[in-house]
């Protein structure tokens, strides 16, 4: 199903002591003068936090950026659904925190499948995330004498978490989008709203545009820059039910990766504990509740099996609160694909709740008795609310009900320690790489790593690049190709005039990436995935309908488009997990694991990430982890 190709490597990560490797690759990065960066134009692709925070750094900086999301505004961006708050290695509660420490939990929670350099850089960086944001405003909860507050989170045994109750992605889109606002009112940033990135622009080897579609007229154009940079975010849809927006999709990345950027680690895909179950095949998507509440809330279930009795009928000592007695060091509070794959083993067995028994219950009556309503409803009230108007349950009064949903993906475009892909001048920050989380994220980790990247890594990197520019005009030849290729894919949806809705396929697409390529995975379930993807695409280019035209605003269009790549990428994460039969973090194989149903890693033949390069068979490039700092073992959180 694919090819051995050359290995591969970071030719950017500096040598030397880990904790001077930053300062060191910033000292020999060379320098745009303030002159040359107004002659330079950088394309920003996407405006969440990682998108936001970059184009607002960049024009600041000098540069001319362009700044493009199918979203209305520029504040609807994904991130605004994060909840439960931003790690930093403050060390406020003197609990022990340091850099290092935030480091070790984020290596050992991507279970040793990450670069130690990018991650050490992460953390070193978030000491600065807290001091920007606050200087632009943002609420964070604050303690009763005026000092920022912070609570625990999974993977972690100290409070470094920053919060502003549950809407901390909220707050920190807005402080990015107040100096992105502030840059565009200067005029270096320009905006394109309800417009999408349909194809890459490469010529001479560089990235140098991309071809857009405009959302609400229908048109195509194209943009030219000196670099392009990439912040669109993860590929969790391709599951169809999943924690992200239903617009959030895979179309820049996979398009960029057709034209020559390498793809990595695609199998990596969280499964988040805390998410409201679902209720039936009405539903397009899933809602989480943030990993927050675990700080306060207590899982349980039934001791007895298919035991149907409301919560407060059942005494305590016919309870299991089976986290606190499997992990009694983390409790509540292990990492997520861990908590993730012991609420779906306990309802295996016939002890969930709720709906077909594929629910546990979140539980705050202790944390109600130890601290009183008012002080829990201070900390997670519109959490609390959220939660009683999905379900129509009191969460003050009765458990919540919880089950595990796909939510975060730690694959995506390889990048270098510069944040570069493979193709030169086309960088990726935020979820849509692949550099920072190995195997499985911490909570709290996405806001900043995407605010890391954005406000400081990429500021100081792509210097580097652009000091060989301006650059010279992109030549028309590789313009109208990628534009002919657009077109191309637009009239080939519009002329298939079948029978079945976009959605309707990617239901079906999504109900076998999680039955095959979900929480647990086997050869054979993911042998019968990667015979029923390519007859399901094949199905696609057959009977898919589209009403209406290219020239105006069609949702349906758009879905198809995004639905032809989710089949793409489909059989790339299949392919990827099925090589790798070892179990790490969220890839979970059901061959690799212990007497006790931990993931069994096998660091001898699988340290490595797993770059993809496409083509009739993907070509599979190997890039050999090595750890300096830390010796990968064998994780417990007992």
């Amino acid at each position: 199903m694919y090819t051995e190709g050359a290995p591969i490597c970071d030719p950017k990560t500096p040598d030397g002591p880990l904790e001077k490797r930053w300062e060191q690759r910033r000292f020999s990065a060379r320098l745009v003068n303030p002159a040359n960066k107004r002659k330079l134009t950088v394309i920003v692709v996407g405006t969440g936090l990682a998108g936001g925070s970059a184009a607002a750094t960049l024009a600041e900086l000098g540069y001319n950026v362009l700044s493009f999301c199918y979203q209305d505004s520029p504040r609807r961006a994904h991130s605004i659904a994060a909840q439960g708050g931003i790690n930093a290695a403050k060390n406020y509660r003197n609990d022990g925190d340091s850099v290092f420490r935030l480091f070790y939990d984020t290596i050992k929670g991507g279970d040793f499948r990450a670069r130690e350099s990018n991650v050490y850089r992460l953390a070193e960086v978030s000491v600065e995330i807290i001091d920007q944001c606050v200087a632009q405003g943002v609420p964070f909860a604050r303690e009763y004498g005026g000092l920022l507050d912070t609570r625990s989170f999974g993977g972690a045994q100290v409070a470094r978490t920053f919060y502003a109750r549950g809407q901390t992605g909220q707050q920190l889109l807005l402080g990015a989008y107040q100096a992105l606002s502030r840059q565009i009112n200067a005029g270096r940033v320009k905006t394109h709203p309800r417009t999408e990135m349909l194809d890459l622009i490469v010529d001479n080897g560089r990235a140098r545009g991309i071809v857009a579609r405009d959302l609400v007229t229908g048109q195509i154009d194209t943009y030219t820059a000196d670099a392009v940079v990439l912040a669109t975010g993860g590929y969790g849809n391709t599951f169809y039910l999943s924690t992200n927006a239903k617009g959030s999709n895979a179309t820049a990345i996979w398009r960029a990766h057709k034209r020559g950027a390498l793809f990595a680690n695609p199998c990596y895909t969280q499964i988040h504990p805390t998410c409201i179950p679902v209720s039936g095949s009405h539903q397009s998507k899933l809602t989480l509740m943030s990993e927050s509440l675990r700080n306060d809330g207590r899982v349980w279930v039934p001791k007895a099996p298919r035991d149907s009795r409301p919560p407060h009928m059942i005494p305590e000592d016919e309870r299991d609160y089976y986290l606190e007695r499997m992990y009694p060091s983390f409790g509540n509070l292990v990492p997520r694909d861990i908590a993730s794959r012991a609420a779906k083993n306990i309802c295996d067995t016939g002890h969930g709740v709720g709906p077909g028994g594929l629910g546990v219950y979140l539980d705050f009556a202790d944390a109600i008795d130890r601290l009183g309503k008012d002080a829990v409803a201070a900390k997670y009230g519109n959490l609390f609310e959220m939660y009683q108007q999905i379900t129509g349950e009191d969460p003050y009064q009765v458990p919540m009900r919880i089950y595990p949903a796909v939510h975060y993906t730690m694959g995506g475009l390889w990048v270098d320690y510069d944040l570069q892909s493979t193709i030169p001048g086309l960088f990726v920050i935020g979820e849509a790489n692949f550099s920072d989380h190995g195997a499985n994220r911490l909570g709290a980790s996405a806001l900043m790593q995407g605010l890391a990247d954005g406000y400081f890594v990429l500021p100081n990197t792509i210097g580097d690049y652009l000091a060989d520019g301006p650059f010279p005009p992109v030549s028309p030849e590789a313009i109208a190709e990628v534009e002919q290729d657009v077109v191309d894919q637009i009239v080939r949806i519009l002329q298939v005039d079948g029978d079945r809705s976009p959605d309707d396929i990617h239901r079906e697409l999504g109900q076998l990436m999680w039955d095959h390529c979900g929480m647990e995975r086997s050869e054979e379930g993911l042998r019968k995935a990667l015979e029923a993807i390519p007859a399901l695409r094949e199905e696609f280019w057959r009977r898919v309908r589209v009403l209406g035209t290219g020239d105006g605003l069609n949702q349906s269009l758009e879905k198809a488009g995004r639905v032809a790549d989710f089949l793409e990428l489909a059989e790339l994460m299949c392919i990827d997990a099925l090589h790798r039969t070892e179990s790490c973090g969220g890839h979970f194989r059901a061959e690799s694991q212990t007497e006790d149903g931990e993931a069994r890693r096998d660091d001898q033949n699988f340290s490595y990430v797993a770059a993809w390069e496409y083509g009739p068979q993907p070509v599979l490039h190997r890039e050999e982890l090595r750890f300096d700092t830390v010796t990968p073992s064998q994780r417990s959180y007992k």
